[in-house]
């Protein structure tokens, strides 16, 4: 498996989800993330991240609770930029990002 630059920043979210304002944000949202993270390029040694906001917990590897409800896939780099506010999220997505989603209105 691909050691990423973002393995770091998704540890921090897992440890941000057990505090309080963690908590808040499980209950508001109430969403499972699949995140496919790509060292350079998306779908070669992609690494799968899933962000639990039903649980509160983000867990390296596929997720066992039946099918997500949004699956992004990120070159690593492009998430790094992403979640640290450096990159707008319409840029990356004009780049390569690529999600699908299975949330219904």
């Amino acid at each position: 498996m691909a050691e990423l630059k973002s393995d770091n920043l998704l540890e921090m979210m897992k440890f941000h989800l057990t505090t309080d304002a963690g908590k808040e944000l499980t209950k508001k949202i109430g969403l499972v993330y699949q995140l496919n993270i790509a060292p350079k390029k998306l779908g070669v040694d992609e690494v799968t991240y899933i962000i639990d906001l039903k649980k509160g917990d983000v867990i390296k590897g596929e997720y066992e609770g039946g099918k997500p409800d949004v699956i992004f896939s990120f070159k690593d780099d492009d998430f790094l930029e992403i979640a640290t506010g450096k990159m707008n999220p319409q840029v990356a997505f004009m780049r390569e990002l690529e999600f699908s989603s299975e949330i219904h209105s």
